[in-house]
């Protein structure tokens, strides 16, 4: 199975993701939009793994979410991956108890060395991916102005009551993503 381990956006917030990629969409029409359905926060990407570490990885959520009560996040600003500059995924960076989710993915961390599975490395930076686009887009000046204007607006704080285990499934060049387990917050 293929697994990761997200904060799962509620339904409730999803209008306010759905305006911020028709804005983007308008401002770069080749973006390839990520589904509603799949509008998520990652703490880990495990990948691929056998089903028999489904009930460690619950484990894992409960203890990483420990005495963590549930608390908010909020829409702050766009950014890219590798960079705004050059990138290849578009992402909504988040403010508000930005400290939890570094505490529960510290957490997670750990418990994932303790099971011998594969951590990443790379500097953990809280976001949730709206779009994709070509090797070869960039973007300049003009453009970056257009995306803080798409974020110069206040959004409505999104509560985090639960951490999920998902398992992705590859479906003609799509992913679905199914819940696993719900481990929720304190």
């Amino acid at each position: 199975m293929r697994f990761f381990i997200a904060l799962e956006i509620p339904s409730g917030n999803l209008a306010q993701f759905q305006a911020i990629q028709k804005s983007l969409h308008t401002l770069i029409p080749q973006a390839k939009l990520t589904a509603l359905d799949k509008v998520h926060l990652t703490l880990a990407f495990i990948g691929e793994q056998p089903d028999i570490y489904r009930k460690s990885l619950a484990q894992v959520i409960k203890d990483a979410t420990f005495d963590i009560p549930s608390f908010e996040v909020t829409p702050a600003y766009i950014d890219g991956f590798p960079t705004i500059h050059q990138p290849k995924v578009l992402w909504v960076g988040v403010k508000g108890d930005i400290d939890k989710l570094f505490i529960i993915h510290e957490r997670i961390q750990d418990e994932l060395e303790d099971l011998h599975l594969p951590i990443d490395e790379r500097r953990f930076v809280p976001h949730i991916s709206i779009a994709k686009l070509n090797n070869d887009f960039a973007v300049d000046r003009n453009l970056e102005r257009g995306l803080e204007e798409i974020m110069a607006q206040n959004f409505e704080p999104i509560q985090i009551t639960s951490i999920k285990l998902f398992e992705s499934i590859p479906s003609d060049g799509f992913h679905q993503h199914n819940t696993l387990t719900e481990v929720k917050l304190t």
